[in-house]
């Protein structure tokens, strides 16, 4: 242990276009990494350190708060609880995947693309856990049982399968056209987002229209604030933009982006329980839920069709030349 080196850092000119981000100019690694140093780098300062721990470490709270939902007091067992659970996972997936992602993506161009597709895919399929528990405890009582309910989470499985593919076709542009690049990839997150969104912001308006008493609504606040303020930092490069060099290593966009993403997502869980403890048997009888055979089918369609999009796009990569490091 004590013969091995950490990575010899570089400046944005020694490496490939793919590589650069905006207003980040020091900080990057060898792009030719070996996963040896690709772990090094974890407990190394580099311009990703703080990308992976931001979504490392509140994994592992969402991974203790499902273990805790799974040993309590019904658990698997409670048919109210499948939506729930299966959103959770995805909690604790997609900051995984995206932890994963930051950690080994400079091994090559070829596995930095792949990292990323199983980012994405993890994602898409937090989306889909969101319109699961959407579905089964934050609908509007009004909505409870209409054709919009039940055509709900297919729509969701379908937005789920566009996204996955939309954002991972969005890296075979990401050196050429940039900008298009980057907006299809909002675009492939934001569209699932708002139109799971649907029945909450349908809430919202009833609750400014009528007298509002749903302590749970103020969470959704919380959770809504928080993820148009990520949606906003992820595009506008914000505070690198107007200081480039000044944030290479603390601050960078990308960084609370991630944060804000994960108080977003900790928001949104606390406000689900909410509805489901204040609404339970009430909106949604058991007959209405999804059984957990609708749960994991849902789920289990998106991983298999997620997993074929990432292996047709991953063949595709042999097309793409590697670029040349200076």
């Amino acid at each position: 242990m004590l013969s091995l080196k950490l990575p010899r850092l570089l400046s944005i000119n020694q490496v490939p276009k793919g590589y650069r981000e905006q207003g980040i100019l020091f900080g990057y690694r060898p792009p030719r990494s070996s996963a040896a140093d690709c772990l090094l780098s974890v407990f190394q300062m580099t311009n990703e350190t703080l990308n992976i721990w931001t979504h490392f470490v509140p994994a592992w709270y969402f991974v203790w708060t499902l273990v805790g939902r799974l040993q309590g007091p019904g658990g698997q067992e409670d048919p109210h609880a499948w939506p729930l659970l299966a959103y959770l996972l995805t909690c604790c997936i997609y900051p995984l995947a995206s932890s994963c992602a930051h950690t080994f993506s400079t091994m090559s161009t070829r596995t930095r693309h792949i990292c990323y597709f199983f980012d994405y895919a993890a994602l898409s399929m937090y989306s889909l856990g969101s319109a699961l528990a959407y579905s089964a405890y934050i609908f509007p009582a009004e909505w409870v049982n209409s054709t919009f309910h039940h055509c709900y989470v297919p729509i969701a499985v379908f937005n789920t399968v566009i996204s996955t593919s939309l954002s991972c076709y969005s890296r075979f542009l990401e050196v050429e056209r940039p900008r298009f690049s980057k907006a299809s990839r909002m675009l492939a997150f934001v569209y699932p987002y708002l139109f799971d969104s649907i029945p909450l912001f349908y809430r919202f308006y009833l609750c400014a229209v009528e007298s509002c008493t749903e302590a749970a609504i103020l969470v959704h606040y919380k959770h809504t604030v928080f993820a148009f303020l990520t949606c906003f930092i992820f595009a506008s490069h914000l505070p690198e933009r107007l200081a480039p060099g000044h944030f290479d290593y603390i601050g960078h966009s990308h960084q609370v982006f991630h944060v804000c993403g994960i108080i977003s997502t900790h928001f949104q869980m606390e406000a689900i329980m909410m509805d489901m403890a204040e609404r339970h048997g009430r909106l949604l009888p058991t007959s209405l839920l999804p059984s957990s055979l609708q749960t994991l089918g849902s789920m289990g369609i998106c991983v298999a069709v997620s997993l074929a999009v990432i292996g047709l796009c991953s063949m595709s990569l042999r097309f793409m030349p590697e670029p040349l490091q200076r």
